[in-house]
């Protein structure tokens, strides 16, 4: 096993990913607002990459997750290099399972046997971003179908940018804070905001519980 392979077999490679990320999320996204989505097409392809990297310990799910990363990527730059190929809602559906099934790798590498370690828990701040960004994706889903689906003059699915405005209101309704300049008018649009919002809510809780009685239970076995 190479120096590369055996790093990202730790729980330091849950950090990095975490960094990547949050690069990704609150940096290459909103600049990509401004200077076009070439910007956010990169940094999706480099958070696409590194998920597949983080998981090249598991021979199972390798397959899986790599085949998944490749999709969502062809189907992105094609999207991307060839404009007008109607794969909108197929992109925005492969990137929503490419990082359902990477939210969920990640989740298990937190919820792992052994001591809780701090790269544990920013592992499971990952997944809670990552469930913001399969909202955004869901959203974009629900737009492509039914243009007037928010009430935003930021999101019609002529704009190019419109990945960014949604990660931005996911996020805004995962954490509850809701600003009010994007709302959500159609009835699908609705349901997801409740149900993220309340995901929002419990998830943290339930797994501050669990890592607390995970760690409990470590050292107890001691």
């Amino acid at each position: 096993m190479n120096r590369l392979s055996l790093f990202w077999s730790t729980d330091r490679s849950l950090s990095v990913f975490l960094g990547l990320l949050l690069v990704a999320v609150f940096i290459v996204l909103p600049l990509a607002e401004q200077e076009g989505m070439l910007i956010a097409s990169v940094g999706f392809s480099v958070l696409l990459v590194s998920g597949v990297a983080l998981v090249a310990k598991n021979r199972m799910t390798r397959g899986l997750v790599a085949g998944s990363a490749g999709v969502a990527l062809i189907i992105h730059w094609t999207q991307h290099v060839v404009p007008g190929t109607g794969l909108s809602m197929m992109s925005a559906f492969s990137s929503l399972c490419f990082l359902g099934i990477l939210a969920g790798v990640v989740f298990r590498e937190v919820l792992n046997k052994g001591p809780i370690t701090l790269h544990r828990v920013q592992g499971a701040v990952a997944v809670y971003l990552l469930l913001g960004l399969i909202w955004a994706f869901a959203y974009d889903m629900v737009l492509l179908s039914a243009p007037d689906a928010f009430h935003s003059s930021e999101l019609t699915v002529q704009h190019k940018t419109v990945t960014p405005p949604l990660i931005y209101f996911s996020v805004m309704t995962l954490t509850t804070v809701g600003y009010g300049d994007i709302t959500p008018i159609h009835p699908m649009a609705r349901a997801l905001a409740m149900l993220e919002a309340v995901i929002g809510q419990l998830f943290p809780v339930i797994l501050i519980a669990r890592l607390v009685a995970m760690e409990l239970q470590f050292r107890n076995s001691r």
